[in-house]
């Protein structure tokens, strides 16, 4: 079942037709954060570790797409450097953690998926897992997220999405000075 609808997810646009366009016309109106009941993706949300059990809460979180603009410069100088588009050096779907992990602060960023984008909006449903529910830590696959150590860890670019923004994908030549991070390895004597 999951090759199928792994299938029609590779190109939803032109498979699911009337579908596609009817749910971004109702994701459109939506709030940016909405918790939902079940993956949309059910394939991928199963792969990359959701169970259906309590503890575990999927929210769809919609981006505005585009570049980080800072305000408009109204009078004073400054320095040259200084310019009005901010670069980030984070992707899309590592913002989209740390919203979903704002409105709810007692839960951890497990992992997320890409859903759907249009020319304005670009939506990912992340999943998170509430950390002391009992369900979650009498789970063995699970239960390592509990530990202290994975505290804010979607704000840390500990998560799938966060460690590829850091160049942490590729072992080898050409990553030497990667790990364990840019910042601390320039320091390094």
């Amino acid at each position: 079942m999951y090759k199928y609808v792994r299938i029609l997810w590779k190109q939803p646009k032109d498979k699911l037709g009337e579908v596609w366009r009817d749910r971004l016309i109702k994701w459109r109106k939506e709030p940016a954060t909405i918790r939902i009941s079940k993956p949309t993706r059910i394939d991928k949300a199963r792969a990359i570790g959701y169970k259906a059990k309590q503890g575990i809460i999927v929210v769809r979180q919609r981006l505005k797409r585009g570049g980080r603009m800072r305000p408009t410069i109204k009078s004073g100088r400054r320095p040259k450097h200084r310019r009005r588009l901010k670069v980030l050096h984070k992707n899309y779907q590592q913002i989209a953690e740390e919203r979903a992990n704002r409105l709810f602060p007692n839960c951890e960023v497990l992992n997320s998926y890409y859903v759907a984008k249009d020319g304005i909006y670009i939506w990912y449903e992340v999943i998170l897992v509430d950390t002391s529910h009992p369900t979650v830590k009498a789970d063995k696959n699970l239960k390592w997220i509990c530990e202290k150590q994975h505290k804010g860890r979607a704000y840390r670019g500990l998560t799938s999405a966060g460690r590829k923004s850091r160049g942490l994908r590729k072992k080898g030549k050409g990553s030497e000075k990667t790990r364990p991070s840019r910042r601390s390895n320039k320091r390094k004597i």
